[in-house]
């Protein structure tokens, strides 16, 4: 029961306020931010590279995770978030307040395109991939409020 009541949002142990701008994003977001970035991955790819990144076999199968792996990394690098998360309004950020820099992004990435780390869901609706790397997912609009 204490643990409760120390806790009584997500995101509150590390210091994210409950809703809006900074709070944590959602499950609905970052899953609308998933199917978005790879909608556009696919899109890219198969103008890129035709249809056989989808149908076919061979390295052209991987096309579209190796165009995600690019979005997802220069964009996050760039702009705090990938092409779905920047749709979406959310986007990664350090808990420490420090920019990302380069090599987080890139790291980040290439964790989720593994997918088990991405599975591995933390305290705070942190995966694996923000726990080692000192990052977390937030919100970047205030909530809709219904009254």
């Amino acid at each position: 029961m204490a643990s409760t009541e120390e806790q009584k949002y997500p995101g509150q142990n590390i210091g994210l306020p409950e809703s809006g701008p900074g709070s944590l994003a959602s499950w609905r977001a970052r899953v609308a931010a998933m199917i978005g970035d790879w909608a556009a991955s696919m899109i890219v790819a198969i103008a890129l590279f035709g249809m056989e990144v989808v149908t076919g076999s061979g390295w052209k199968s991987f096309m579209i995770l190796t165009v995600y792996f690019v979005e997802a990394s220069i964009l996050t690098a760039l702009t705090g978030g990938s092409f779905g998360q920047l749709i979406a309004r959310i986007g990664i950020v350090r808990l420490n307040g420090e920019p990302l820099g380069w090599w987080r992004p890139f790291a980040r990435t290439a964790l989720k395109c593994l997918v088990i780390p991405a599975l591995v869901v933390g305290p705070d609706r942190r995966a694996l991939t923000d726990l080692l790397l000192g990052t977390v997912v937030v919100a970047r609009r205030r909530a809709v409020e219904t009254a």
